[in-house]
């Protein structure tokens, strides 16, 4: 998944349309990507399940907002 569907998602994800966010997650492999799907599922409040994908993304579980770690997802995949 190239980082402009990365952006994509999460645009997706600020437009309420968390399932087409997660699809898109889901489709590849890559940390970046696996980063994103913790995030969405953080936001689900899926707490083990986005643990996982954070370890698998090689990323702290974050304490700050939901809306703090968007900014940093998007600005990641600039």
């Amino acid at each position: 998944m190239s980082k402009e569907n990365l952006r994509e998602a999460l645009e997706w994800d600020k437009k309420g349309d968390w399932e087409k966010a997660h699809v898109l997650a889901q489709s590849e492999e890559s940390k970046e990507a696996y980063w994103l799907h913790a995030y969405l599922h953080r936001k689900e409040g899926d707490q083990g399940n986005a643990a996982y994908w954070y370890a698998r993304a090689e990323q702290p579980v974050p304490d700050d907002s939901l809306e703090e770690e968007w900014d940093r997802l998007y600005q990641a995949f600039q």
